[in-house]
């Protein structure tokens, strides 16, 4: 049975004249109220380990939907594993502003502090892409804040980092996600800058990493904070780790992953080199940089990162072009893209595969992007909108959502003919949901004709109403 930890509260406010809380070890907790809140509350994770008599480390796990305890949730294995206190958040949002989201975590942090052992100087955040880059700003605004787990998310504002105000900033990021490429940037900036920081790749998209990943981050923070006197050196946590890295370093060299191992190499030297003789890794790194497959795998690299930013810049400008002058007749162009970028699916090069990956989720990235300033503005421009709509179509054909948009926007306006092309595409996409077909908005009258009907009936079969035949 899993121990219980019970704190009685005393005093007037939220909880009166007293209230009791428990709060279960190894589980997440959801919904504690925040004390000097009426309305705000975050979710919390203690370890099976945990124990009053001593402090702990802890790590702010933010989600900008106010989703807490499915933040905590994605470093709970993490967590356990490495003695880590999680919190998050259930009132943060995009839709707040910075400073809106930094009271709220304010009065999370100080409810926190007075309520659990916190050791000093192990306070760090973490999120993934929005969430990310609001951790990423914490430590400018938030005193005490050593470091940042940055998920899928390079650092926001290159512009407002102190270096009278250094803390350690991990990135984690897939090979194939779009901010790939600007992660290895910023880290080569962040270090110019002396911020200790590291970045973590692994094989996937713009996505959580799994929990391998998390937890390695959680071990730098474990391992620089003995580096650095913050923690008592464990020799055995540190053999441990060291050896369970070199082992992770061979398997990806085995494997063929050879830039990831190069990737891991630089990490882990950085870490151990003031806790222990790491000359087995330089022995590592120089056998590799000889590689005559690794010297061809960056090389293969280097040059898609230089074409993949031509590309990009392609995208931007004619998105800009086309918006400001409502071109229509450019979505052949942008068809021609995607067409273009699924030829490198099939490329014999690895590079040029996630490359092919990345771009797509970069042109669909900063397609919403837009999507996001129209519907923020105090006018709304339908012509605008309708266009991203549709462009979204194109880049992201099995996103539903943006056909029917579309379809009911353009029955609005009574663009019958639009629709009825918009209707035509979706199903050929494999849209089976006739009901919410015959119940969108503004397309009471398109609904009713005997072509709307015509085509329901050609892909589903029947259609609602009977198709009169003159």
């Amino acid at each position: 049975m899993k121990k219980i930890i019970l704190f009685l509260f005393l005093g007037a406010g939220l909880w009166g004249n007293s209230q009791q809380m428990t709060l279960k070890k190894g589980i997440v907790v959801d919904s504690i109220p925040v004390k000097d809140s009426i309305s705000e509350s975050y979710s919390l994770f203690l370890p099976t380990s945990f124990e009053m008599d001593r402090n702990w480390p802890i790590l702010f796990v933010f989600d900008m939907e106010g989703q807490g305890k499915r933040a905590v949730r994605m470093f709970q294995e993490a967590a356990e594993k490495q003695g880590y206190i999680l919190a998050a958040p259930n009132n943060v949002n995009d839709s707040l502003s910075t400073s809106q989201n930094i009271l709220v975590t304010g009065r999370m942090f100080n409810d926190i502090i007075r309520l659990l052992p916190i050791q000093k100087n192990r306070t760090y955040s973490a999120g993934f892409d929005s969430g990310a880059r609001f951790a990423s700003v914490l430590p400018i605004f938030v005193k005490g804040i050593s470091g940042v787990i940055s998920c899928g998310a390079v650092y926001p504002n290159m512009d407002i980092l102190d270096t009278n105000n250094l803390f350690q900033f991990i990135g984690i990021v897939g090979k194939e996600d779009y901010a790939y490429p600007e992660m290895l940037a910023g880290k080569s900036l962040m270090g110019r800058l002396k911020f200790p920081n590291h970045l973590l790749v692994f094989n996937g998209g713009h996505e959580w990493p799994n929990s391998q990943y998390l937890e390695k981050a959680l071990e730098i923070f474990n391992l620089s904070a003995m580096g650095k006197g913050q923690s008592e050196k464990d020799e055995i946590y540190i053999n441990e780790t060291y050896a369970q890295n070199l082992e992770e370093i061979n398997r990806l060299i085995r494997s063929n992953r050879l830039i990831q191992a190069d990737n891991l190499l630089d990490e882990v030297m950085s870490v151990y080199r003031v806790l222990k003789d790491s000359d087995s890794l330089k022995r590592i790194k120089r056998e590799l940089r000889k590689n005559k497959l690794f010297k061809t795998m960056t090389r293969n690299e280097n040059n898609t990162l230089m074409k993949e930013s031509f590309i990009k810049e392609d995208y931007v400008y004619y998105l800009e072009e086309d918006l400001a002058t409502y071109n229509y007749n450019n979505l052949g162009w942008w068809i021609y893209q995607m067409g273009e970028l699924k030829k490198y699916d099939n490329s014999k090069i690895e590079a040029e595969r996630e490359m092919g990956k990345r771009l797509l989720g970069y042109v669909n990235a900063l397609i919403e992007d837009n999507l996001d300033i129209v519907n923020s503005g105090s006018q709304v421009d339908q012509e605008v909108l309708s266009l991203l709509w549709m462009l979204k179509t194109i880049t992201d054909p099995t996103d539903y959502s943006y056909y029917l948009k579309i379809i009911a926007n353009s029955a609005k306006m009574e663009d019958y003919g639009t629709s009825l092309f918009y209707l035509e595409e979706l199903l050929k996409k494999g849209y089976t949901d006739k009901a919410e077909l015959y119940s969108l908005e503004n397309t009471a009258l398109l609904r009713i004709t005997p072509e709307f009907n015509e085509i329901v009936a050609k892909y589903l079969k029947d259609a609602r109403y009977d198709i009169i035949e003159e």
